[in-house]
């Protein structure tokens, strides 16, 4: 028969519930790609429905062109706004505590400070698996882990489908690549001419790349490329607690060193004003449920928090990726 003791299931819900904001915004702050996103106001929760639809714009308007005096001027339907798709992926960890532990740490005081070990401890692991979920490629967990920078931005990008949109059919939903070989692409005499035309490549007027992020070997070899009257920081993004260089005017971060996630040999030049980390509004680091949650057959009790969203992009063509690992 499970333990039942409301006193200390109401703690266990309200700790969670108290914490869960400050948890989705420890999230934001302790991962570049999302600051940097939540500065441009692409940190957008969604209300419903079965997909995430990230709307995009894939041509400009026909009706444009010159005219003089009297001349008609077209007015016919121009369709260039369309929307990709994306699914609802979920994520959960649940903090459990026993009968015995209750028993143990009788009086409110106590039980507060085991529950805030235990939600610290959930606190770290919910932010380290959305940080490994953005550099995924959504296969993991059998297709359940977020579609991440490895599916927006692929080494093969006019191949496979993204949001439900086929890159082989529409060319403006490829990604630019610069695949290069581990004896070139980390060598630092050659590195920044590599950067110059990847970014060359992705650069329409105002827009090009603002945040690149390198694992430890690129972000190295970039390191020593550089003279030292060359090597500057962005204060912007070095206030925020990450430690940057500069390449052109994009912010240039290390996600590497202990548990980083960018795949190694590769650096991710991002554009963010196209990307969006669309958590569910009602789903958003919080507990899955307010009541309490009493296993059958265990003397214990279980407090579940819980994520949904996914990361959407909405202007492929203006994300790259630098590998040198390649063949």
């Amino acid at each position: 028969m499970a333990f039942a003791n409301i006193n200390y299931t109401d703690i266990m819900s309200t700790t969670i519930e108290s914490r869960s904001r400050k948890i989705a915004d420890n999230v934001t702050k302790n991962n570049v790609l999302l600051k940097k996103m939540e500065m441009q106001g692409n940190i957008k929760p969604f209300s419903g429905g079965s997909k995430i639809l990230q709307e995009l714009s894939f041509a400009e308007n026909a009706n444009a062109g010159w005219y003089s005096g009297y001349d008609i001027l077209p007015v016919g339907i121009s369709d260039v706004i369309s929307a990709a798709e994306f699914g609802i992926k979920q994520a959960a960890v649940p903090c459990v505590i026993s009968g015995l532990e209750m028993l143990q740490n009788s009086g409110k005081e106590r039980m507060i400070d085991l529950l805030d070990a235990r939600m610290t401890v959930a606190e770290a692991t919910m932010m380290n698996l959305i940080s490994q979920g953005l550099y995924s490629d959504g296969s993991g967990a059998g297709g359940k882990e977020i579609d991440g920078l490895d599916k927006a931005i692929d080494l093969t990008p006019a191949t496979g489908s993204y949001g439900g949109i086929d890159p082989a059919t529409f060319g403006f939903w490829r990604n630019k690549v610069s695949d290069q070989t581990a004896a070139n692409g980390l060598d630092p005499s050659k590195i920044q001419g590599y950067w110059n035309l990847l970014w060359a490549s992705m650069v329409r007027g105002n827009d090009r790349p603002d945040l690149i992020v390198a694992d430890s070997t690129v972000w190295a070899a970039y390191t020593k490329s550089l003279q030292s009257l060359q090597r500057f920081s962005s204060p912007e993004v070095g206030a925020l607690g990450f430690p940057s260089l500069k390449f052109m005017d994009a912010d240039v971060c290390l996600d590497g060193g202990i548990d980083g996630f960018c795949p190694t040999g590769r650096a991710y030049f991002l554009n963010t004003k196209y990307i969006h980390y669309r958590p569910h509004a009602q789903r958003n680091m919080v507990p899955l449920s307010p009541n309490k949650r009493s296993a059958i057959n265990q003397d214990a009790e279980v407090a579940i928090l819980g994520w949904a969203g996914n990361l959407t992009c909405s202007g492929r063509q203006f994300q790259g990726v630098y590998d040198a690992v390649g063949v």
